[in-house]
């Protein structure tokens, strides 16, 4: 696939690694000579140093040959202006735009029509969406929903104390009882295992399960001792994010949100009717202990720097914050900084990555998600196709010729009632379970480099239709 992006920041060079490692022809456009440089060194790919709104700079990208178009600059009007030039000038088949800003949410006729975005995202709205589930579930490293939340992936790491910490992985089957939970990885040491129902998940295991939505809290709890629940909340750094964030929880929890800069807590504070807005350095240890750190349950570092967002979570850890969760955009920063006194360090670019690329990857997968730092991925697709047209359809997952390492984890299974009413049930995967047409297939890839084998897999033969 030919496919030009715009933009070399974090959310465009992420996308740029990912696809190119994926054997597509990507040419990488934007302003900085600098940036382009490197990363052309670093990916091997075409670059081109221009504003990518111009025409002439779109057609020397090869707007004309190109798929798709994917336009990820800081700015949304060169995004949208970019989509608008690629369709009207180019014909340009597909055109992603990322747009800051909330406002043009609201106007999706506009988008579509006038600027001819065939997909916007807003990343900081993304994130947001991703960290207000790792508050609802404390104690997780990732939340995941697929299957119009029908069902939960979430990571987590098995604590002593917790129910199956210390056995082996069947007697969470018997601790659950009726619900049932799959574990489609386990990583030991930074390892992944090959796990079966011998297989003993210990302490300080980076366990990843699959469960029904309204189970997925049962099933957490079994990795680690029951907690009290969390309650005060500190968000240090008002910026696009933390408002968000601020305003979707503060219903539920008690929050502050600490920001240095006068004139943004100024703006921020009408909107936040249930918050309360501090002044202040997320790094002053005075004001940190003034505002009760040590009976924060969870403290979120959201500033535009990473250097703060490290210092600062870092410090209301040894202060006594019961949970701490940093935004870092330095991918390698969060490496290596996650597990210690940071308990959870995001990559926005890394969160944000799999919305874009459930619409760049073949066939028909309906959700993609990023998983251990951009290592690995889950999946769901769409089963089409009859039994003699689909490697899939009509077989039991134990006769499905999968990747090494791949896991099915569970289904979504649709059935129409009488009256009319649609029923999704949710079945988790065992190695008799027959895969039927329709079907929505969650699916676990340890490396990035097997997902397009597993697309292959679901494609149909030429008669279906």
């Amino acid at each position: 696939m030919k496919i030009i992006i715009l933009g070399a920041g974090q959310v465009g060079s992420s996308v740029a690694e990912s696809l190119v490692s994926e054997n597509n022809d990507i040419t990488l456009v934007d302003t900085n000579p600098q940036q382009l440089e490197l990363l052309r060194d670093r990916f091997e790919l075409r670059t081109i140093c221009g504003n990518g709104a111009s025409p002439s700079i779109l057609h020397d990208a090869g707007a004309k040959e190109a798929d798709l178009l994917i336009a990820v600059t800081q700015s949304d009007q060169t995004n949208l202006c970019a989509c608008r030039v690629a369709r009207s000038l180019f014909n340009l088949p597909t055109r992603i735009a990322r747009l800051r800003s909330g406002e043009f949410s609201q106007y999706p006729k506009l988008i579509a029509e006038e600027f001819a975005v065939d997909f916007s995202l807003c990343p900081e709205q993304i994130v947001t969406d991703y960290i207000s589930r790792l508050i609802s579930f404390p104690g997780s490293l990732q939340v995941l929903d697929f299957a119009n939340n029908t069902i939960s992936l979430i990571a987590a790491q098995a604590i002593e104390g917790g129910p199956v910490v210390g056995q082996p992985v069947r007697l969470l089957a018997e601790n659950l009882g009726d619900v049932e939970a799959r574990i489609v990885a386990l990583y030991r040491n930074g390892f992944s295992l090959q796990v079966d129902g011998d297989t003993p998940i210990l302490a300080g295991d980076e366990v990843f399960l699959l469960a029904a939505s309204a189970n997925i809290r049962q099933v957490l709890h079994q990795l680690r001792p029951v907690d009290r629940p969390m309650r005060r909340i500190l968000i240090g750094g008002g910026g696009n994010i933390g408002a968000r964030l601020a305003m979707k929880i503060e219903d539920e929890y008690n929050v502050k949100v600490l920001e240095n800069n006068a004139r943004r807590a100024e703006e921020i504070a009408p909107i936040l009717s249930n918050s309360l807005v501090l002044r202040g350095d997320t790094t002053d240890e005075k004001l940190l202990e003034n505002e009760g750190i040590a009976e924060t349950d969870i403290f979120v570092a959201l500033t535009n720097d990473d250097e703060d967002n490290i210092m600062s979570a870092s410090l209301a850890k040894r202060m006594g914050a019961r949970r701490t969760i940093a935004l870092i955009n330095r991918r390698v920063y969060a490496g290596l900084v996650q597990g210690g006194p940071i308990d959870i360090a995001l990559s926005p670019a890394l969160i944000s990555i799999g919305s874009l690329l459930t619409h760049i990857r073949r066939g028909d997968v309906v959700a993609v998600h990023s998983l251990r730092r951009g290592a690995a991925e889950a999946l769901e697709i769409i089963a089409h196709g009859s039994y003699h047209e689909s490697r899939i359809v009509g077989r039991r997952i134990a006769d499905i010729d999968l990747p090494k390492g791949v896991t099915i984890g569970a289904l979504m299974r649709e059935k129409k009632l009488e009256d009319e009413k649609v029923e999704r049930q949710v079945i988790i995967a065992h190695h008799d379970t027959v895969i039927e047409q329709n079907d929505h297939v969650i699916i676990f890839c340890p490396h990035k480099r097997l997902v397009r084998q597993v697309e292959k897999l679901f494609q149909v033969g030429f008669g279906f239709f």
